[in-house]
């Protein structure tokens, strides 16, 4: 610490002032002179005050990459991911803006950080720098076009930002690197090619994404035909087979693995790698006073931030580094080796983004034919140079690719030695042990041979969706058999939540006539027919009338409750699938809207179910208090100058219409049924028939389930590909037990198209004979 730092400012503006007046041959000018210095040497020091905040704020900025980085780890390592996809961290304006924060250090162009944890710090961030940029390269392959190339102008920025102001650092002193003057001028060659590498990978990724969609297409329509061929067997194996299908085609097709597959990538984790192992040595040997070295205006802040990017770069360095082996994910011979990277050979999709620009006309008028000559022969000159950079970087990156590769197989080719010696050696003492085990040694091999062929074919069958950018490269059997046990495990979870409350519910139907037990198309509705009805409507609505009724036992409803609301999850399924029109989303909003009230509430629009035993006494009362209350309803509305209708009243209005319908189709079948006198009708027997109707109406709504089994297996979005065939998957492990059921009830003689819609069916049980 300076002599001037070691008092206050006001100490020194007391000695001066005493020095005046006690010797007077101090002139004027003098003591002017050194009350401006001391004036600076206050304002400096007020200055620097809010240094140690934004220290602070800084290693807060840090935390927030590291959490995320993190979490992908985790996310990577639970699903079985080990090349790790970004699924927290990643490039956009909100990460950028906080790791921008978070290596302000090295921005900082005159700031004096004299300390020797100072300057860790400030060249520390260049390596946590890196270290993000390689954990971040994944991401890229989630981006449309106009995002990546967003995106990647911004990082490049930052960067080239960051490296001009440590060169300028470097020239003026402030960053002083006498005893590590090599680390920081590696630091800033690393950054700036991790920097070209991720140009590199995005001009690759529009190329690659078109080469997996169509061999995805093409695929899929395979899959899709072989679905429709296969007419022996159970339902559920079908669905299975198409399930682990798409599945393949998803995670063999995700971009981020593509990615995670380039030879940049792997290139990546190398120089994070090494970053990491220069940083190591010279960070530890100053581990003993990164507490007292702090010098700056951002005092000892400077410890806290070194040590949360150290930390940052140790968390940070674990996905890179397992990036460097996603590529041993495939099956490399020797030959493809020799082909791809000691001849230098480069693949299309590398370069053919360029080629496309450099053939591509300039959307520019010229004035005259020679001015556009020059233009286009610029052009074509500079993406020449631009191609020729590009297969320079891809070949350099593959050179660094091949360190893992070949230290891979040498590992696995020494413990495949060092297995087949243990098996040997295990084998003849097992022969010379006991002889007559032996016999059955051979009985299970012999087992196990018979196996094979059906394993062998079951890989066979599964490689032929397998997406892939390069021909002559397979995908290897470790990573096919993790991609297959990780979707039977999906599904073997998704068993484990089956929906038992519903399965119940569903015992006590054995058809589907509930359906049309009452012909609604009878009843003129009150609205138009846009807003006709749906399952789930119809379902909440027949729901609220048994549990409205009174002297019926609570368990009973509960069980009826609970068996609903598990229902409409799966109906919910089928209508977001199936029946996606603007009408039918405000017929699934009004019974959303309608089950709260009912479920939690125990109201319906707003009328307290539980009251209703009070005021009627009889079953034509209650069904004619329903019918009222939606008749009033409507009457309202259309009495009230409403000129648009909001949500709220559209759900409204379409709730009270289906329940109108329903009540009255219900009182006319009594009226026009002279055996049965509805005044005669008790509660239970009025509550069951009511639900045994939601359990046929739900039984003939899930008949549709395998239909959006398969629909939900394909998404135009490829980034969106695998989140949905997980769902297929999840969602055909909680109902493989009722698809089976209603499998053996058959359906009825309607047309495939015909099944996903209610009215459909009532037409089907309610038209003349």
């Amino acid at each position: 610490m300076s002599l001037m730092e070691s008092y206050s400012p006001d100490h020194y503006y007391r000695v001066l002032h005493d020095l005046y007046n006690i010797q007077q041959n101090i002139t004027g000018d003098t003591y002017h002179f050194f009350y401006s210095l001391i004036e600076k040497r206050d304002e400096q020091s007020r200055f620097g005050k809010p240094m140690i905040w934004i220290g602070i704020y800084i290693a807060i900025a840090s935390v927030f990459c590291i959490l995320p980085m993190l979490a992908d780890l985790l996310h990577g390592f639970k699903n079985k991911k080990l090349w790790f996809p970004c699924k927290y961290f990643t490039l956009n304006a909100a990460s950028l803006t906080v790791i921008a924060i978070a290596v302000k250090l090295p921005m900082d162009l005159n700031n004096p950080m004299p300390g020797i944890t100072d300057q860790m710090s400030k060249f520390g961030s260049l390596a946590f720098m890196c270290t993000m940029m390689a954990n971040l390269l994944p991401s890229l392959a989630s981006m449309d076009g106009k995002e990546l190339l967003t995106n990647i102008i911004s990082l490049g920025i930052l960067v080239i930002t960051m490296i001009v102001n440590v060169c300028i650092q470097l020239q003026t002193g402030v960053l002083d690197v006498y005893y590590l003057p090599f680390l920081v001028i590696f630091d800033v060659i690393m950054l700036f090619l991790m920097l070209m590498m991720y140009v590199t990978s995005a001009l690759t990724i529009s190329k690659s994404k078109q080469i997996l969609e169509s061999q995805y297409q093409a695929s899929h329509e395979k899959a899709l035909n072989e679905l429709e061929v296969q007419q022996s067997g159970r339902l559920i194996e079908k669905l299975r087979q198409y399930v682990n299908n798409h599945w393949i085609m998803a995670g063999t097709g995700n971009p981020q693995f593509m990615v995670a597959c380039f030879a940049t990538s792997s290139a990546a984790g190398a120089i994070c790698v090494i970053m990491t192992v220069f940083h190591f040595p010279s960070e530890m040997f100053n581990n003993s006073d990164i507490w007292d070295d702090c010098e700056s205006d951002y005092k000892r802040s400077t410890s806290l931030i070194f040590i949360m990017q150290y930390t940052g770069v140790l968390v940070g360095t674990i996905a890179p580094i397992s990036r460097c082996f996603a590529s041993l994910n495939l099956k490399f011979s020797l030959k493809w080796i020799y082909s791809h990277i000691m001849v230098f050979k480069v693949e299309c999709h590398y370069t053919q983004k360029l080629y496309d620009w450099k053939r591509s006309s300039i959307p520019l008028s010229f004035k005259t034919r020679r001015c556009k000559i020059v233009i286009h022969n610029l052009k074509a000159l500079i993406l020449t140079f631009c191609i020729g950079l590009q297969m320079a970087i891809v070949i350099a990156c593959k050179l660094v690719s091949l360190i893992p590769i070949l230290l891979v197989i040498c590992v696995m080719y020494c413990w495949k030695c060092l297995k087949a010696m243990f098996i040997a050696l295990r084998f003849l003492f097992c022969v010379l042990y006991c002889w007559g085990r032996l016999k059955a040694m051979f009985s299970a091999l012999a087992f196990v041979s018979e196996k094979e062929p059906e394993q062998l074919q079951q890989k066979k069958d599964l490689r032929q969706y397998v997406l892939q950018l390069q021909d002559d490269v397979e995908l290897a059997d470790r990573t096919l058999k993790a991609m297959l046990n990780s979707v039977n495990h999906l599904i073997q979870n998704a068993e484990k939540q089956k929906p038992v409350n519903l399965m119940k519910l569903l015992e006590g139907s054995s058809g589907y006539e509930g359906v049309g037990m009452y012909d609604m198309h009878q009843v003129p509705p009150l609205l138009l027919d846009e807003y006709s009805d749906s399952w789930s409507l119809t379902v909440v609505n027949l729901t609220t009338i048994a549990i409205s009724l009174p002297n019926i036992q609570k368990n009973i409803v509960h069980k009826l409750l609970s068996g609903v609301s598990e229902g409409l999850k799966y109906v919910k399924h089928v209508e977001e699938g199936l029946n996606s029109t603007d009408n039918y989303v405000n017929l699934q909003k009004a019974s959303e809207m309608l089950w709260l009230e009912v479920e939690v509430y125990y109201t319906w629009l707003g009328n307290n179910l539980q009251k209703v035993a009070t005021q009627v006494h009889s079953m034509e009362q209650i069904l004619q208090w329903f019918t009222d209350i939606a008749k009033n309803l409507i009457t309202e509305v259309e009495n009230t100058n409403i000129e648009v209708a909001n949500d709220n009243l559209i759900c409204r209005t379409v709730s009270a219409n289906s329940m109108y319908c329903i009540t009255q189709a219900i009182l006319r079948s009594y009226h026009d049924n002279n055996d049965i006198d509805i005044n005669e009708v008790t509660e239970h027997d009025l509550f069951m028939q009511l639900s045994s109707m939601i359990s046929d109406i739900l039984a003939a709504c899930l008949t549709n389930l395998p239909q959006v089994i398969t629909l939900k297996c394909h998404t135009k979005a490829i980034e969106k590909r695998e989140a949905s065939v997980q769902a297929a998957a999840h969602l055909l492990g909680q109902t493989m037990e009722i698809i089976n059921s209603l499998q053996d009830r058959g359906l009825p003689n309607l047309n495939p198209a015909e099944l996903p819609f209610i009215n459909k069916w009532r037409y089907y049980f309610n038209r003349i004979p």
